[in-house]
C-alpha cells in the first residue's frame, strides 16, 4: 500500500499548495485559467479515448451504463450528501463548489491505465514503481486543478485512497478480469467522461457527470461477453 499512501500524500500536498496560490488570483486570471484547464482537461480525456479498441463495447457501456446512471439518480444522490457542507466552502465568485471540484479531480485522478495497472502490480508483485511515477504527475496536476477548483480537490485525495487501495487489496481476484482488452475499454469509456468535464469546465456543457459513471465498469461484463459470442459465432460460421 505504499505506492497508494505516496500517491495519497502528493494529491493533498499539491492541492493544499494550489488553494493557497489561488488566494492571490484577481477573478479574471482565475475564470481564464479555468478554461485553460478545461481545454487541458479536454486533451487528456481525448487522448484516453483513443487507447479504446473496441467501438461496441464502448457504445453498450456508454448507454446502459447511463441508463443505469439516470435511473439510480447518482449525481442527484451525491449532490445531496455534501449539499449542507458544499455551501461552507463554495469560492466566492459561485462557480466551483465542493462538489464539481471532487467530481473532477477524483475522475482525472482515478481513471487510466496507469491507475489500474499500476495498482494491481503494486498488489501482485509489491512493484510501486508505475505508483510512484503517477504520484509526481498527480503532485502537478492535483496543484493546478486546486488552484482553480477549490477545496474539492483536496477532498479527492481520499477517493484516490480507497478507490487505488481496493484495487491493491483486490488484486489477486480483479487480475484475471482485467485483461488488456478490458483496460482499455475501462480506460476508453472513463475518458469520454472526462471529455465531459472538459467541456463543462469551459461552460459549453452541463452534464451530470455522477450519471455517466456507471459506463466505466461495464466493460469488465462486456468484454468477455462480446469474446464469448465472437468465438460462438466464428465456430458456426
Amino acid at each position: 500500500m505504499i505506492g497508494v499512501i505516496a500517491n495519497t500524500i502528493t494529491v493533498l500536498i499539491g492541492s493544499l499548495c494550489g488553494l493557497l496560490l489561488c488566494r492571490g488570483i484577481p477573478e479574471k486570471v482565475s475564470d481564464t485559467v479555468m478554461r485553460a484547464i478545461g481545454l487541458c482537461t479536454l486533451y487528456i480525456g481525448i487522448s484516453g479515448a483513443l487507447e479504446g479498441e473496441n467501438t461496441l463495447v464502448l457504445i453498450l457501456s456508454m448507454t446502459i451504463g447511463t441508463m443505469l446512471g439516470a435511473w439510480l439518480d447518482i449525481d442527484k444522490h451525491f449532490t445531496q450528501a455534501v449539499e449542507k457542507i458544499e455551501t461552507k466552502f463554495r469560492r466566492g465568485d459561485g462557480k466551483v463548489s465542493l462538489a464539481e471540484g471532487f467530481i473532477s479531480a477524483s475522475l482525472l485522478f482515478c481513471v487510466g491505465a496507469m491507475t489500474i495497472v499500476g495498482s494491481l502490480q503494486a498488489g501482485l508483485t509489491g512493484d510501486n514503481r508505475m505508483l510512484f511515477t503517477k504520484s509526481i504527475l498527480d503532485l502537478i496536476s492535483s496543484f493546478i486543478f486546486a488552484s482553480t477548483l477549490g477545496i474539492g480537490v483536496v477532498a479527492s485525495a481520499g477517493f484516490v485512497f480507497v478507490f487505488q487501495g481496493a484495487i491493491v487489496l483486490a488484486a489477486t481476484w480483479l487480475a484475471p478480469l482485467l485483461s488488456d482488452a478490458v483496460i482499455a475499454e475501462m480506460t476508453c469509456a472513463g475518458s469520454l467522461l472526462i471529455v465531459a468535464l472538459g467541456l463543462n469546465l469551459i461552460g459549453v456543457t452541463k452534464l451530470k457527470i455522477l450519471n455517466y459513471l456507471p459506463a466505466v465498469f461495464l466493460p469488465l461484463l462486456l468484454c468477455p461477453v462480446y469474446d464469448w459470442i465472437s468465438s460462438w459465432l466464428a465456430a458456426i460460421l
